[in-house]
């Protein structure tokens, strides 16, 4: 975020509650100092971990600047997972598995991201048509218990034909010109992949 020069902070999704998605929670705090409280959204399970990596955000109220100002929002449960809205912009909620367990991915008008995948159950399929943007994660070369690989978000990205795919959470054995270099040529053509 500094190194792009983003200054506003309007809300956060959170698609599930581990470590390397909750962990920045303090670094909103600078956002607060600005904006004031800031909206989160998370399934309750997601927030049922951030509360309780997070207690003091949400159990102690006076200490004045020293924790993030957060405004919860709960979203979709394991029997509704209705659209929602985040400043007039409306997400529905795609349902992933990340290896055995179920987390959110998220379609936002006529984009999609989708981090932290090992599949993408076939009803999702239908939720991500006339995709412009679509994120997808796309870890490492190697198969992995929990996450798509490279190959598998390539195959992944072929049969849902966004105009432009960006390949995300991915780990350091993916060096970046390296890898855009093998990238097949007729997937170079049906998206823009790395940028």
């Amino acid at each position: 975020m500094l190194t792009a020069r983003i200054d506003r902070l309007d809300a956060i999704v959170y698609t599930h509650g581990h470590a390397d998605h909750i962990l920045g929670m303090d670094d909103i705090r600078p956002f607060n100092y600005r904006q004031g409280t800031i909206p989160i959204y998370a399934a309750p399970d997601a927030f049922a971990i951030i509360h309780r990596v997070f207690t003091y955000a949400f159990e102690i109220r006076d200490r004045g600047t020293h924790v993030p100002k957060l405004d919860v929002n709960l979203i979709g449960d394991a029997i509704a997972d209705a659209p929602f809205d985040v400043f007039g912009l409306r997400f529905e909620h795609i349902p992933l598995l990340h290896g055995r367990e179920r987390i959110y991915g998220f379609r936002f008008g006529n984009a999609a991201y989708l981090t932290d995948h090992s599949e993408i159950p076939e009803p999702s399929f239908g939720k991500l048509e006339g995709l412009d943007v679509l994120f997808l994660d796309a870890l490492r070369l190697k198969p992995h218990p929990t996450h798509s690989t490279l190959a598998g978000s390539i195959e992944t990205a072929r049969r849902i034909r966004a105009n432009r795919t960006f390949f995300t959470h991915m780990c350091h054995d993916i060096p970046h010109a390296a890898t855009e270099a093998t990238l097949p040529r007729e997937f170079i053509s049906l998206t823009t992949v790395l940028r």
